[in-house]
């Protein structure tokens, strides 16, 4: 039998809802009645109960100065405010006072039965609907996934993953959690037998392809400076789709916001993916194309992206575009750039075009790896959005937001690559001049197992730099990471669990481009 639900009722005409609290009976609450509020915060001191409903218009204390007392008392626990009165400022100073639900008499025992569920049942209910809608998503992912999707589709099933694990977050069904998670695995096994497939097709125009980091530009940010409108475009380092659905909302007050998604060049890691977003080019073609900007430094993230502004600008006068004045570029790397930037963003409505560089969520997972604090806050995928979500609220990058939102300026997000959760190691055997990354490497004769990674033994195939002869590039799939022979299972427990990027992950490579219309 469901647990008995206790309901205390604060009413001083209680003797005739007798029909009510008989109804309530049938569906398992049991209700003690009261008849002023003095009597309701001295039985809230001494019971249990699940939820209080509590008159508006009583003789001694009124129901607004009940609540008040009950919830300096027992702050957890919710109250429902009845009352005869429609006017709108008695409804704002119930709800103003925190007051979980308010219904306006003549109330009916239904009414008070679906307030009831809404405040007592609504995580159990929640969780039964989220668990039936989820298991249908369940099979027509997986449906898909037999049918073999198409780029598109891909698209379609990353945003339905992330907005699902945005819905289970706050759930207390591990199981459910799990499920997911193995889905989005089996996704990954799939996907990255597909981005091989196609890729080189792709970047060579030989198919239909998905809109690549080459392409954003182009698409999103050309056509509304075309228009005439005042844009910010803005570069979020290292930020994944399900992590910009978690902050989206904080954004609702300040845009119409249109989401769109693109898909990162390989290696999916800021010196190839971001100098391709600013530059409308692939690395290689960068590298022949532009030599004097194309740095070698990959263990350098900020000497290989030095020449962003440059990049942009070539992009925008070989597509016919003079912005003037001249368009302004700002990288921020730490907090107090944030916060200076945020005091003088007024300086940049004179302009036409503001490009911004914002570097906090890449650092946060950098971070997580040398810091056992950080990585107790960031145990997960879900404690990865919720940490962002925080910082999002209180950065200075909302408030910069905010400010071009109240310009009606249009601003333009994406992120030049995501991040993926390393859980399995490979290993792989290179000389001593081989990269040091862990989803993705460069280097001469690098050997490993093909079926966890893809293995691209000409560069100029994935319009790649050469970097010399003989270069040989491979690019992690799924969940995997590179590690040596040499202290093999060292290496493998030091970096498993750790945030990466540069390899084939849906995490890492389908990233969401916002379109963001301000207000006012």
């Amino acid at each position: 039998m469901p647990e008995t639900k206790r309901i205390l009722w604060a009413d001083d005409e209680i003797d005739l809802l007798e029909a009510h609290v008989l109804y309530l009976k049938q569906y398992g609450y049991e209700v003690t009645g009261v008849t002023n509020g003095e009597d309701a915060v001295n039985r809230v001191l001494v019971e249990n109960f699940d939820v209080v409903l509590l008159d508006e218009h009583m003789p001694g204390m009124d129901g607004i100065e009940t609540a008040a007392a009950i919830m300096e008392k027992r702050p957890d626990l919710p109250i429902i405010m009845i009352t005869k009165s429609e006017e709108e400022a008695l409804m704002d100073t119930a709800l103003g006072s925190k007051i979980t639900d308010y219904l306006t008499k003549p109330v009916n025992p239904t009414q008070i039965l679906v307030a009831l569920k809404k405040v007592i049942e609504r995580a159990q209910i929640e969780q039964k609907i989220a668990t039936r809608d989820y298991l249908a998503e369940f099979r027509q992912i997986s449906q898909r996934l037999a049918e073999g999707p198409s780029w598109s589709d891909w698209m379609d099933i990353h945003a339905r993953l992330c907005s699902w694990e945005i819905e289970l977050d706050p759930l207390p069904d591990e199981g459910l959690r799990r499920s997911l998670e193995g889905q989005r695995e089996e996704c990954n096994i799939e996907f990255g037998k597909f981005v091989e497939e196609h890729y080189e097709d792709w970047i060579w125009g030989r198919s239909d392809a998905p809109p690549l980091s080459t392409d954003v530009a182009r698409k999103w940010l050309m056509p509304l400076l075309s228009e005439g409108k005042n844009v910010l475009f803005l570069v979020v380092d290292c930020l994944r789709a399900d992590q910009w659905l978690a902050m989206e909302s904080l954004l609702y007050d300040s845009f119409r916001i249109t989401r769109d998604y693109h898909f990162s060049i390989l290696p999916s890691a800021t010196p190839y993916s971001r100098n391709a977003l600013f530059s409308g080019l692939f690395p290689g073609d960068i590298e022949k194309d532009y030599p004097d900007l194309w740095k070698r430094s990959d263990d350098d993230e900020l000497s290989s992206n030095r020449f962003e502004r440059q990049l942009l600008d070539k992009q925008l006068r070989a597509s016919g575009l003079h912005i003037e004045p001249e368009p302004k570029y700002v990288k921020i790397l730490d907090p107090e750039e944030a916060n200076a930037t945020a005091k003088r963003v007024t300086q940049y409505f004179n302009n036409r075009l503001v490009s911004m560089v914002f570097n906090f969520v890449d650092m946060l997972g950098h971070s997580r790896a040398h810091s056992e604090v950080i990585r107790e806050m960031l145990p997960h995928e879900a404690g990865y959005r919720s940490v962002v979500r925080a910082w999002f609220e209180h950065s200075s990058l909302r408030q910069i937001l905010q400010a071009f939102g109240k310009q009606k300026w249009t601003v333009v997000l994406t992120s030049d690559h995501g991040s993926i959760r390393a859980q399995k190691g490979t290993k792989v055997i290179s000389d001593r001049e081989a990269s040091t990354g862990l989803r993705f490497k460069y280097g001469r004769n690098l050997k490993v197992d093909r079926r966890p990674a893809i293995v691209v033994n000409n560069p100029e195939r994935f319009r790649l730099p050469k970097r010399g002869l003989n270069m040989d590039y491979i690019f992690a799939k799924e969940s995997y990471y590179f590690v040596y022979p040499t202290n093999y299972h060292r290496y493998l427990a030091l970096y498993k669990d750790s945030f990466l990027h540069g390899g084939c992950s849906l995490e890492e490579m389908i990233l969401p481009v916002v379109t963001m219309e301000g207000k006012g």
